[in-house]
């Protein structure tokens, strides 16, 4: 009996394992954070030390970056800029210690609205639709389903950029260029594709027993649908809406091409912040900074969804 509980398991890993397995995890996870952290330093630094060469690492915290990033300053003479009333808040003050004075708002809360709603909106469509779809091929009989489910993978597989003239040429005779509902539109048809083959596997993970006792118990097929397939789905969902939601607002290409007023996003209007005598590195340090935090914050929101088993709550046959 000693000699059984001395006996190595064959599943559990080993002290030396689970440390070297450690080491690469921790490893990777600094390799991967690395960038993050600096483009976030980047962002509260000032220009000269965000140019500096070799790289400044300890360095004097600024908000000049911000500043230059919500603002548009323009450059004054000494003279004109000792006529003026004293400077009411910090950030006014800042700007004009470099001789420049704050001409109004720049444009980048209108961007990141315009990301918040083609984004969401688009990835809300994707997965609503993309669940329905994948339910019908996996619960019913649908003629040609095979070819239908790689016609709509086909679609995922063609460039974005192969069919961007196009639909450039559509939404321009359509009147859908540079508008919310033909970006939302657009990333819908992409995204939906993704939808449909992911959750399809989710949901064939699911006993068909649930909807059948569910059936017999009076529900509807769309109550069972909504209390006993969607509960179980949740897990699919949110990893589905996560990847969705990522395509939607780092897609840059129709962005630029489609877009240039009214539903720019962030993507193509973050290389384009210029500062004085070239790129304002610490004012696009900042923009990228609060670009990630959307997405984020809606992945740590669904966290508890993403760690769930796939299995969660099924019949083991």
């Amino acid at each position: 009996m000693t000699d059984l509980a001395l006996q190595q398991s064959v599943v559990a890993a080993s002290p030396r394992g689970k440390t070297f397995a450690a080491v690469v995890v921790i490893a990777y996870a600094l390799v991967a954070t690395l960038p993050i952290v600096w483009i976030i330093l980047t962002s509260f630094k000032t220009q000269e030390d965000a140019i500096a060469y070799p790289p400044v690492v300890v360095f004097q915290p600024s908000m000049e970056g911000y500043v230059n990033l919500f603002t548009i300053r323009s450059r004054q003479t000494p003279e004109f800029i000792a006529s003026l009333p004293p400077a009411q808040t910090w950030y006014d003050r800042d700007v004009r210690r470099r001789n420049m004075v704050i001409a109004g708002p720049s444009k980048v809360v209108p961007r990141f609205v315009n990301s918040l709603v083609i984004g969401f909106g688009s990835t809300f469509l994707a997965v609503f639709l993309g669940t329905l779809a994948a339910y019908a091929f996996s619960r019913f009989k649908v003629p040609l389903a095979d070819d239908l489910l790689f016609f709509i993978l086909s679609t995922r597989m063609m460039p974005p950029i192969a069919v961007a003239i196009p639909i450039y040429l559509m939404y321009r005779a359509l009147g859908l260029a540079d508008s919310y509902l033909g970006m939302i539109v657009l990333y819908t048809a992409v995204n939906v594709s993704l939808a449909v083959w992911l959750l399809k596997g989710f949901i064939d993970e699911i006993p068909r027993e649930y909807e059948e006792a569910a059936l017999v118990d009076g529900y509807t097929r769309l109550q069972a649908f909504i209390k006993v397939v969607l509960p179980q789905a949740i897990t699919g969902i949110a990893a589905t809406a996560i990847f969705c939601l990522i395509f939607a607002w780092n897609e840059y290409a129709f962005a630029l091409l489609l877009t240039s007023g009214d539903a720019q996003t962030m993507p193509p209007f973050i290389p384009f912040i210029i500062g004085e005598g070239g790129q304002d590195w610490p004012a696009v340090a900042a923009a990228t900074t609060l670009f990630v935090l959307p997405i984020l914050i809606f992945t740590v929101v669904l966290r508890k969804h993403l760690l769930r088993g796939i299995t969660f709550g099924a019949v083991r046959k």
